[in-house]
């Protein structure tokens, strides 16, 4: 062997050993070099909150080009399904588990203590990337996380339950559900938080930002070891709300929803048909009860609405595009045509969260018309209205969040491999699960899920390979039993046939509202329906009563299914506070909490909850030079809600944004020279007063102090204050106020700030 050859062959060895060793001696052997050259790169590509018949590959408007290339070079899944929610369908899809196995029935930000519900990442349940870097892969994960508990998310981690500590070696992105597009405040790289390198006004955009950093995580590691096999996990935060767009992907869209929703899902049922990627008998269903008529609108009404569809239409293109450079750098790689691709149009159906008029619902419609045309830019955390998820779940009922029915659960798949899949263009329908990626990963790759990982003996895998369909469209299901449940609706798969439960009639917020009917086993928690969905594509007949033995055969397995995986009790129909109330945080039972100088940013929901304390206090001791300072002595959230005391012009100013209005307190003298101490303190109206809701508003009056003396006092609103991050000395993500620009840092010196519930 020559020197040049053995170098990189030594190189390959070493990988797979410490690979090995990281994984826990006992588990996986160290694979050869030729099964590291031999096996195929993996990019598991997976969008955010897009409906069945949202792109235009599956019959939808927004034009989706990269989706169509590869399903041109590969195959499109038409009967592949979710959990109905992003941190389960993420659990399921990284484990190979049911979600609540995994521990995530609901979303972080809602878990509670059974161990369905916990958010706590099981050890027994290890991720696709801990068991493929064990066998010599490179792994990283690019884009959204949600599935890291939200009190173990801050520089003081633990950081065990966080990408790298899950078996990712790299991760880049934003860590929880949401954030801006234009100016994010959740960003990290590894466990460190870090800012976006440019303003949207630079044309900054975080599709744009982690397609960048996908494609350069690529060429890296293909320069430096070609011959080692990665796995890449691409998880886009679009097109989740914010629906964040640049103005030129809008405005191919002008005028193409005038006609509504009703009209265009009908359009959207006819192009299903006309492509394929449904039956030719596949019914179109109903409008649920409760979601208005198109034409029962006001002109005002149809005209905001219209333009909510043509912002989120440009965004879901924009985000294909993004996921098209990123194929075509993978494609062009060493090992292009030895790389398995999966593209999953979706982690749930289209999100009906915007509720029935969008967000700023609680605003006229003559008011939301004066800016419609900033919708989409960095001003507004705007959402659709929920007739548009409707429209996009085309041809099936619900929408996410509802796991009974298919609107909320069936999502688009495409899979290319150009060196092993021949059947280029073809269509797929077997019946398939989110949780069965892990087993197809695995086969594909030519290794077995280890029992052992890490020291820690595993649960079996869920789901079942589908690598025989790749060849053949005719190939038997191998997964032929799948619960659902989320909220408390719920449905189960057996050989054809589904029985489903959605206990909220009512059309509200996904569903969400009075989310939690059923609270144990024995209660019915609504209606349940029985579909033979072999014929039915969907779930347009109930068949309950034509088959009653049938629907109580399915109840029972779904009990039983529920019973083995964690599943109950169901979601409890306590409010949002309640649930928010239980949820652990390294904050709770704390009245005081002291900030330095230098602290790295700190997560709103990992800090002290000033939104929903009766009353706080915020003291700094600060210093001045003699030339006097400004800039940002605490910043609490961001642009859409928030509070923030800076120094402006020598005065003292404290400016409290509550997501509708923004109260402004300057202090009446100038700030000190030399060392003083700065006080901010809210006292509400009543402190009895609860709020009408977990995100509620409450009036009060906040004063400003300098060295024990009050200097300035106004009327203010407090409010919850939960989206964005903490900063001491120095803003993040976006400003709170307008009179300054992120990070605005003080220029004087903060000995520490105190926080006082």
């Amino acid at each position: 062997m020559s020197h040049g050859a053995l170098i990189p062959c030594l190189l390959a060895i070493s990988l797979v050993a410490v690979a090995a060793r990281q994984a826990g001696a006992a588990d996986v052997p160290p694979r050869s070099v030729d099964f590291l050259q031999n096996a195929p790169n993996i990019v598991l590509i997976l969008l955010d909150d897009v409906g069945f018949g949202d792109a235009s590959t599956f019959g939808g408007v927004a034009r989706t080009p990269a989706m169509d290339r590869l399903a041109a070079q590969g195959l499109r899944y038409n009967n592949f399904h979710t959990a109905s929610l992003c941190s389960p369908t993420r659990a399921a899809l990284l484990t190979g588990r049911n979600h609540h196995q995994a521990g995530f029935g609901r979303i972080p930000e809602m878990a509670d203590a059974f161990p369905g519900y916990d958010s706590v990442w099981k050890e027994n349940t290890a991720s696709i990337a801990a068991v493929l870097r064990g066998h010599g892969y490179s792994t990283a994960a690019i884009g959204k996380w949600h599935n890291t508990p939200v009190w173990e998310i801050g520089p003081a981690g633990p950081f065990d339950r966080w990408p790298t500590g899950l078996g990712f070696e790299y991760f880049y992105g934003f860590m929880g559900g949401e954030d801006s597009h234009w100016e994010p405040a959740l960003l990290y790289r590894g466990i460190t938080a870090v800012e976006a390198d440019a303003r949207s006004d630079q044309g900054y955009h975080l599709t744009t930002d982690l397609t960048d950093d996908a494609i350069q995580w690529v060429r890296t590691h293909d320069s430096l070891t070609p011959e080692r096999p990665y796995f890449l996990y691409f998880a886009t935060g679009a097109t989740h709300s914010p629906h964040h767009v640049p103005n030129e992907w809008i405005d191919p869209y002008r005028g193409r929803f005038d006609q509504g929703w009703d009209e265009l899902r009908e359009e959207t049922f006819a192009r299903q048909r006309e492509l394929g990627v449904i039956p030719a008998d596949a019914r179109l269903t109903e409008r649920p009860e409760g979601l208005p008529a198109w034409d029962s609108l006001s002109a005002d009404h149809k005209r905001l609405f219209a333009r909510q569809m043509e912002v989120y239409a440009g965004f879901l293109a924009h985000t294909d595009h993004e996921v098209g450079r990123l194929l075509k750098a993978v494609q062009q790689g060493p090992r292009g045509d030895n790389t398995l691709i999966l593209y999953i149009v979706g982690d749930n159906g289209a999100s009906g969260m915007g509720g029935l008029e969008g967000t700023d619902a609680d605003l006229p419609v003559s008011a939301r018309l004066q800016r419609i045309d900033e919708l989409g830019g960095p001003l507004h955390m705007n959402m659709y209205a929920a007739g548009w998820a409707w429209s996009a779940a085309s041809p099936f009922q619900g929408v996410k969040g509802i796991a009974s029915h298919f609107g909320g659960l069936r999502n688009p798949l495409i899979v290319a491999w150009p060196g092993r899949i021949k059947d280029q263009g073809g269509l797929r329908s077997q019946f398939t699960h989110v949780n069965d990626v892990a087993a197809t990963l695995y086969e594909a790759a030519g290794i077995r899920m280890p029992e052992v990982v890490g020291g820690v003996r595993q649960l079996p895998l869920e789901g079942m390979s589908f690598l025989p369909s790749f060849d053949d469209p005719e190939a038997a299901e191998g997964h032929r039993v799948q619960y659902f449940e989320m909220w408390g609706n719920r449905a189960i798969y057996k050989d054809g046939w589904v029985a489903a439960a959605r206990h909220d009639p009512a059309w509200n917020a996904g569903g969400w509202a009075n989310a939690g009917a059923a609270t144990h086993p024995e209660a019915s928690g609504g209606r349940w329906e029985l579909f033979d969905v072999s014929r039915d594509f969907s779930q347009a007949h109930d068949l309950a009563a034509q088959h009653p033995e049938k629907l109580k055969e399915l109840q029972q397995l779904f009990d039983a299914e529920a019973r083995r995986n964690n599943v109950y009790p169901l979601a409890a129909s306590e409010s949002f506070e309640k649930i928010f109330d239980a949820v652990p945080s390294i904050a709770k039972g704390r009245r005081e909490f002291t900030f330095h100088a230098g602290t790295p940013r700190v997560p709103v929901w990992s800090g002290p909850d000033i939104g929903r304390s009766p009353s706080y206090r915020i003291t700094a001791e600060v210093r001045v030079p003699d030339e006097g300072a400004r800039g940002v002595i605490l910043a609490w959230g961001g642009r859409f809600e928030g509070l923030v005391l800076y120094v402006e012009n020598d005065h003292l100013v404290f400016e409290n944004n509550s997501g509708r209005t923004r109260e402004t307190i300057r202090s009446n003298i100038p700030m000190p020279e030399g060392a003083s101490v700065i006080t901010y303190e809210y006292v509400p109206d009543d402190a009895r007063q609860k709020r009408t809701s977990w995100y509620g508003r409450r009036p009060g009056t906040g004063r400003l102090y300098i060295d024990g003396r009050t200097v300035g006092s106004a009327r203010v609103t407090q409010s919850t204050y939960y989206f964005g991050s903490i900063g001491i000395g120095r803003g993040s993500g976006s400003p709170v106020s307008a009179a300054f620009d992120v990070p605005s840092a003080f220029t004087g010196t903060i000995e520490k700030v105190t926080v006082t519930l």
